[in-house]
Formats: structure tokens, sequence, C-alpha cells
């Protein structure tokens, strides 16, 4: 019987065995219980401990949005500050290469038309540049030997007009006494009498600003051949300091702002001529001396919109009133004015409207402001940079805008990936 004593003691130790597992089992269910129920009471004393509330969410939304925007206000401002001082550092070197710019979109469009008729690249572009520097040197020799043969007539008929505005002054119901005008030109003598330093120095000035204009017309000069001659190989290695991702959207505004800058020479070309044209008849046949250089000097005033046809039409008609008396002012008074509403309501629509699309008080602003930073060179390019970035930004918000449309319509035909199981959808999803 010894086997069936064995048998038994194997069935005593299993039903042993299994009794102590039934036992850890649960013991491990009960402190499993005891853990899920400490985690409970935990979190109904987090949910019943007070929170405290994010400091972000307790700031408005207005202060907030305000914030985010004065701070990129911030960051922009100092760039442009920094952009400023860094081009009136340079400013001879910026406006040189910026006339040229200019000179280039006027004279590229014969290059191109040279070129297409069997002329190379490098021949097109040394006609152009030589005939267009050849008429330049040709007008303003042509404006100075009309100044230098007139001087001497002009001088008498100076003084002949200050002295038919004095008489004109005594006669006039202003009251103006003959003591009165002579304290006048007594005080303008003692004036230049006791400026002479200062009229010195300004001529030593003078010839500073001459060897800097000098400077900066043989640097335009240079840059106008090489952006004649290499313009396209110039644009292409500037797109590549343009990062990747921004590079097509440059590479498509980079020909719309040159249309535009194109545009914008050749139109204020025409209307400047216009002008010159018409005022320069208008007082030859009113007599006025030097009508020659001053239509000359309105064709240059042009180039800086609304300021430069204003300020060229007075020159003109100070010239009448000095030479040929008050009713004559008058007439080149009224040519002047006519010929600025023809352009203002006529010519400046017609021509440049829809090439160069810039708001008078934006045009006034870019004058004034250009004209603080860099002068007169910085009024007569001020209008064209505003044109060009004017140009330049709507074609990238319309890029910025079309590839959105294009990623949004790509994302719409993915469909959506499924939530997890048992997680909570958003108010108002559907499953």
């Amino acid at each position: 019987m010894p086997g069936i004593h064995k048998w038994l003691d194997r069935v005593k130790d299993g039903a042993v065995a299994l009794g102590e597992r039934r036992a850890q089992m649960q013991a491990r269910r009960d402190a499993e219980y005891e853990a899920e129920a400490a985690r409970e009471r935990a979190a109904e004393a987090r949910r019943a401990r007070p929170r405290t509330p994010d400091p972000a969410r307790a700031v408005p939304w207005g202060v907030r949005v305000a914030a985010e925007a004065g701070w990129r206000f911030l960051v922009l401002a100092a760039t442009l500050w920094v952009l400023m001082r860094v081009i009136g550092a340079v400013r001879l070197v910026v406006l040189a290469f910026v006339i040229a710019l200019l000179v280039t979109a006027l004279l590229q469009p014969t290059v191109a038309r040279l070129h297409r008729r069997g002329l190379s690249q490098g021949l097109a572009t040394a006609f152009t540049a030589i005939f267009g520097f050849v008429v330049l040197g040709l007008v303003g020799w042509f404006v100075v030997w009309q100044v230098l043969d007139n001087l001497g007539d002009l001088s008498g008929r100076v003084q002949e007009g200050i002295e038919e505005l004095k008489r004109w002054l005594l006669n006039s119901p202003f009251h103006v006494t003959e003591q009165q005008i002579n304290d006048i030109a007594k005080n303008l003598s003692d004036a230049i009498g006791t400026s002479t330093s200062e009229i010195t120095s300004t001529g030593l000035q003078g010839v500073t600003v001459l060897v800097e204009i000098l400077t900066g017309m043989l640097l335009a000069m240079f840059s106008t051949l090489f952006l004649l001659y290499d313009g396209k190989r110039i644009w292409e290695w500037t797109l590549n300091l343009v990062p990747a991702d921004a590079r097509p959207g440059v590479a498509g505004a980079g020909p719309r702002a040159w249309r535009t800058l194109t545009a914008y020479v050749r139109g204020t070309m025409i209307v400047a001529f216009i002008d010159a044209l018409f005022i320069g008849v208008g007082i030859y046949f009113l007599g006025v001396p030097l009508a020659v250089p001053i239509g000359v000097v309105i064709f240059l005033a042009s180039f800086v919109p609304l300021v430069g046809a204003v300020a060229s039409g007075a020159l003109a008609v100070v010239v009448a009133l000095v030479t040929q008396g008050v009713f004559t002012a008058l007439m080149a008074l009224l040519v002047v004015l006519l010929v600025q509403q023809i352009e203002g309501h006529v010519l400046q629509p017609f021509i440049l409207g829809r090439a160069v699309r810039v708001h008078p008080l934006a045009v006034v602003l870019a004058v004034a402001t250009g004209g603080l930073v860099a002068g007169i060179g910085g009024a007569v390019v001020a209008v064209p940079l505003v044109a060009v970035a004017n140009t330049v930004t709507g074609h990238l918000r319309a890029y910025a805008r079309d590839e959105h449309e294009e990623d949004g319509s790509e994302d719409a035909d993915d469909p959506a990936p499924a939530p997890p199981a048992g997680a909570e959808q958003a108010p108002g999803q559907t499953p």
C-alpha cells in the first residue's frame, strides 16, 4: 500500500499549493483594488482642491494680442533702424546703384532689341550705353551753354525787374514806403557782408559735394554697364542667397518688380518731357529769358513727383517776375498751373496709373522720407522703390495664399485619422 500513500501525499501537496496560489492571487487582487481606491481618493482630493489659474489666461485677450503685435513691431522697427543706418553710412554707393537700376530699366529694352537683331550682347550693351551717355552729356553741355550765353542779359533784366518790383510795391495797396524797401536792401547787404566765412565754408563743402557727385556718376555708369551686360546672371546669383523655400516666390516677384520699374521710368520720362516742352514753349512765347534751361530744369525736377513739378514751376514764375514784370509772371503761373493740371488728371493716370498703383499720400511720404535720408537723390529714387515694394508685396501675398489653398486641398483629399478607442470627441465632432 505504499504506492497509495505516495499518491495521497502528492494530492495533498497539490491541494496545498493550489490553495497558496489562490491566496496569493486574492492578495494581489486586494492590493490592486486598494491601489485603485487610493488613486480615486487622490483624484477626488485634487478635484476638490482649488485650482491655480494659468497666468497667460488671466491676461485679457486684447492685451495678449497687443503684446504679440508690439514685440514684433519693435523687432521690425529695430531692423529698419539698423538698415537705415547702414544705408546712411554707404549712401553714395546705394544711390549710385539705385540710379543705375533706373537707367538700366530705361536702356535695357534697347539692348534686348539690338540683341534680337543680330548684335552680340557686348556690342548691344556698348552701343546703347555710349549713345545714352553721349545724349546725357550733350544735354548737360547745352544747358550750361544756354545759361552762360544768357547770363549777361539776365543780370541786366534782373536789375530792371527789381526796380520795377520796387515801383510796384510803392504804388501797391500794401502801403510800403521807400524807406522800408531801402532798409530791407541794407539788411540783405549786411547779412551777405557778415557771412563771408560761411560762404567760403559753403564753397569748400560745395567742392566736396562736387567730388561726391562725380564719384557717384562713375559708380552709376559702371553699374549700368554691368547690369545691361550681365543682369540675368546677377539676378540668378542673387536668388541663390534666398532660402530655398522662399526662392520660388522671390523668383516670380523679380520679373514683376522689373516690369513695374521699367514702366515707371518710361512713364515718368514721357510725363517730364511733356511738362518741360509745354512750359518751356509757353514761357518762351511770353518772352521769359532762359526758357530752354528752365525747360531742362523742369524735365529733371519732374522725376521727383509732386514736389519737383511745383518747385520747377515756381522757378519759371520767379524768373518771369524779376525779368518781365508782374503781368508776365501771372501768365507764366497760368501756363504752369494749366500744364500741371493736365499732368495730374490726364497724363499721370493714363501713362502711370495702371503700371504704378501708389496712393498720393504714399508718394508724398516717400518723397519726404527719401529727401530726409539722402537728399535730392533720395527723393528721386523713393517713389520707384515704393512702387516696386508694393508690387513685390502683392505678388508674395498672392503666392502665399495660393500655396495655402493648395495645401488645404491636399489635406482635404487625405482621410482624417480615426480617433483612438475610448478617446473623447471634441464638441461638434461627428464620429
